[in-house]
């Protein structure tokens, strides 16, 4: 038989493509996270692959949206599916944790090359769970407290310095306990880490200790004399526009729809933010990838495109003012000034590195509500 020349091969090959493939990626969150895909990082990822083209549905805002991704996993795992119906997910960090342990996800970090790009801890611990390689961070999110410079010249450094200043400028701190928004949760989450008697990194690592929760007396006493200085605002956005109308001068938000706000006109842009010491959580939005994923080398190549620096500039930090999911300072150069000063002269990239704490593990943030629900009146 005559063998094939490698040239009569290549034409045979470029003869017969590799058939294009549709790429879902299913997003928690709110329809601006569809919108983003479907707008946006899906038309640019379909310009770089001719032929693939990229279909995102939501599965609802909140945890909720996360636990549907979980559910619809379960149920292609016990159907024991060969090739699963999503290629992409955006889920919620306390969701990730159970989906490594059940052997959902493929452990694609390594294999990408942005995957070297990102450090902070929240891309390898979720709520004390290793998910280390199965995870990149979308974007990150980050409570901090706002403040009007008019009303607090010299604002405070630290926890201890808020409860100091509050006492002596009752009614002023706003926060929205922890009814109605995420703001006033972490804020009460960053006071145990300041105030309890324990060590924090337990609550953020576990393991889970009952001992541990009852070493929260002290703090929760303190948090209900600092309470009854405060005024309790109705939610994040209630915050926002107390801060807005001169009814308090500093309150914990959330740094995105804090400068959401501003660009819209709907606060001032005098007011600024600062990251009290030993520092508030936030949390990320993770990239996972199904380990039977029907398109994971594309999936692969769609969440490399997602966390490039031009990609996190644009499409994280100046469409949504999130902080970015990777370390900050590979965004830097692709950023403005204009952009970088607004996002990361108040809190700076340092100051998220050490400031930037992340939620304690499940059984310790119920621990933790519960006792401000009896404590905090």
């Amino acid at each position: 038989m005559k063998r094939m020349s490698c040239a009569a091969l290549a034409l045979i090959v470029a003869a017969f493509p590799v058939r294009a493939a549709e790429l879902t990626v299913a997003t928690a969150g709110d329809q601006n996270m569809v919108d983003y895909i479907n707008q946006y990082l899906g038309p640019l990822f379909e310009k770089a692959n001719p032929g693939n083209t990229v279909r995102a549905i939501g599965t609802g805002p909140g945890d909720a949206g996360s636990q549907k991704l979980l559910e619809r996993f379960d149920a292609q795992a016990a159907a024991n599916v060969p090739a699963w119906d999503v290629d992409v997910a955006v889920v919620h960090e306390k969701f990730v944790g159970p989906m490594v342990a059940k052997g959902y996800l493929d452990k694609y970090r390594d294999a990408i090359s942005t995957g070297k790009l990102v450090t902070r801890e929240n891309a390898k611990n979720a709520l004390g769970a290793n998910v280390d390689g199965y995870v990149m961070p979308m974007f990150n999110s980050q409570t901090a407290v706002a403040y009007n410079p008019a009303l607090v010249p010299n604002p405070p450094k630290s926890y201890a310095e808020i409860a100091d200043w509050a006492k002596a400028h009752p009614k002023q701190f706003g926060y929205n306990g922890i009814k109605g928004g995420a703001s006033g949760v972490s804020f009460v989450m960053g006071w145990v880490y300041a105030f309890g008697d324990g060590d924090a990194k337990i609550l953020e690592a576990g393991p889970f200790k009952e001992e541990e929760t009852k070493k929260w007396d002290g703090a929760f006493k303190s948090l209900a004399d600092f309470t009854k200085n405060a005024t309790l605002t109705p939610g994040n956005a209630g915050t926002l526009d107390q801060l807005s109308r001169g009814e308090i001068a500093m309150g914990p938000v959330w740094v995105d729809m804090f400068y959401s706000w501003q660009a819209n006109g709907q606060l001032s842009p005098d007011l600024k933010l600062f990251l009290p010491a030993p520092g508030m959580p936030g949390q990320p939005m993770h990239y996972v990838v199904p380990e039977k994923a029907a398109n994971k080398d594309l999936a692969r190549k769609f969440i490399e495109l997602a966390t490039s620096p031009e990609v996190q500039a644009e499409g994280i930090v100046k469409r949504f003012n999130w902080y970015p999911g990777i370390d900050a300072e590979h965004v830097k150069a692709k950023l403005d000034d204009a952009t970088w000063n607004r996002l990361f002269v108040d809190i700076t990239p340092e100051d998220l590195a050490t400031k930037g704490r992340p939620f304690p593990i499940a059984p310790y943030n119920t621990a933790i509500l519960e006792a401000y629900e009896r404590s905090v009146k």
